[in-house]
């Protein structure tokens, strides 16, 4: 059985996105933790069951991250979301306090095993398995570790809870943290929020000076970020984490924009498709990557999957992407006997040819071409700033969708 994609979710519009991409799951936040609150968009509590309603009715299955350390004064917040959550009907919660591991293991909810508890062994494994269904490998975790685990389990029917053999999760695409499986303290001592309570503000992702103490001399690593790794990408080598066993491929970004989730999980899913159809081809690799380059990396590596060292350095500061979006306006109407779509342009011109993208809470993500533009039932090549324009568009658009014109970005700048 070939491994399903989870995708991130930060808002209404990435979920739609993921969801019409064809992931088999999303795991999202919450506000009330503080859960990420510093790097992404999380979700009020009362938007649990319109999220849970949206995933079943697409067939998805739907994942809160209560993956934060706990104090006594949250616990009996915890026990209220997870209460919500059951209720709500969301999939599971995704967890790594073993205090909120024994409330929702007492009340019944099923659990996945955070990346943050560092399994990195079958025997930990097998102790997890009386609480969760689902154990996500800690990072450092090479390939043959992974298939190892994923064998032993097979051998000896190790099931969770609810009576299935147990599943194995690793990340295969966004985000890689300096620190081991994500335990870092390096926000905490700089800035005094945890990155295990989600307030992690990205110290690692800034460049700093070398200093002499003796001389006092000062030295800037040119162009290099050395505590910055790439980004996790595991698409050339998929075939082999699905050989080793591995049941779900997570990717990492609930703070990416939505047009980001729609990319990787649609890359993701076309490549896991081809493993199951034996067209994993060099040809659409190369396709693959190049499409992945067009929304936010920071650069690639392998991670520690293939039993290298460390990861490479990012080398540079931020978004590596070939393109960007520029905000031109928003959907005013959509007219669906016509199909067209009317457009109010409240930014920059919009031009025919021009490349856009539109992303909304039902739409999703949509990408398409100027390829013809009216103003007054006129055609136009450019249009003006004010202006509301009409353009053909077969799939159905919302009133106010976001609309961005899509560019190749100027990389050729010091970082």
């Amino acid at each position: 059985m070939l491994p399903e994609i989870m995708a991130p979710a930060g808002s209404f519009a990435s979920l739609q996105a993921a969801i019409n991409a064809g992931c088999g799951s999303v795991y999202f936040g919450v506000h009330q933790l503080n859960m990420r609150s510093r790097s992404s968009h999380n979700f009020n509590l009362e938007e649990l069951k319109e999220i849970a309603d949206i995933c079943s009715a697409a067939n998805v299955r739907s994942y809160v991250t209560l993956n934060t350390l706990l104090y006594n004064h949250d616990l009996t917040l915890m026990k209220r979301i997870i209460d919500e959550a059951k209720k709500a009907g969301v999939s599971a919660v995704i967890v790594q306090d073993i205090a909120a591991i024994q409330y929702a293991h007492q009340i019944g909810m099923p659990i996945h095993a955070s990346t943050q508890l560092s399994i990195s062994n079958y025997e930990a494994v097998k102790f997890y398995s009386q609480f969760a269904d689902t154990i996500v490998l800690a990072r450092e975790v090479d390939l043959n570790m992974m298939a190892d685990i994923c064998n032993r389990i097979k051998e000896e029917k190790l099931c969770g809870p609810s009576g299935e053999l147990l599943k194995i999760e690793v990340f295969v695409h966004g985000a890689l943290c300096i620190a081991q499986s994500g335990r870092c303290q390096m926000s905490l001592l700089q800035n005094n929020t945890s990155a295990q309570r989600g307030a992690c503000l990205q110290e690692c992702r800034k460049q700093y000076l070398i200093k002499d103490i003796e001389t006092g001399m000062e030295m800037r690593i040119r162009d290099s970020y050395i505590l910055s790794p790439k980004d996790l990408c595991c698409l050339p080598f998929l075939d082999k984490l699905v050989e080793a066993g591995i049941s779900v491929f997570k990717i990492e970004g609930r703070g990416r924009n939505p047009q980001y989730v729609d990319r990787v999980v649609r890359t993701y899913k076309e490549a896991v498709d081809a493993i199951g159809e034996g067209n994993f081809t060099e040809e659409k690799i190369k396709l693959w990557m190049n499409g992945l380059k067009e929304v936010f990396n920071r650069g690639f590596s392998e991670g520690y999957y293939l039993g290298k060292k460390l990861p490479e350095w990012s080398g540079f500061s931020r978004n590596r992407s070939e393109y960007e979006r520029v905000f031109i306006g928003k959907v005013n109407h959509y007219f669906p006997k016509a199909k067209v779509a009317e457009i109010n342009v409240q930014a920059h011109e919009l031009t025919k040819g021009d490349k856009l993208v539109i992303m909304g809470k039902s739409t999703g993500v949509l990408y398409c071409d100027v390829n013809e533009m009216k103003r007054d039932d006129l055609s136009i090549e450019i249009s003006k700033k004010s202006d509301l324009v009409t353009i053909p568009l077969t799939d159905r658009v919302r009133k106010n969708d976001k609309v961005y014109l899509l560019r190749k970005r100027n990389l050729n700048v010091l970082a």
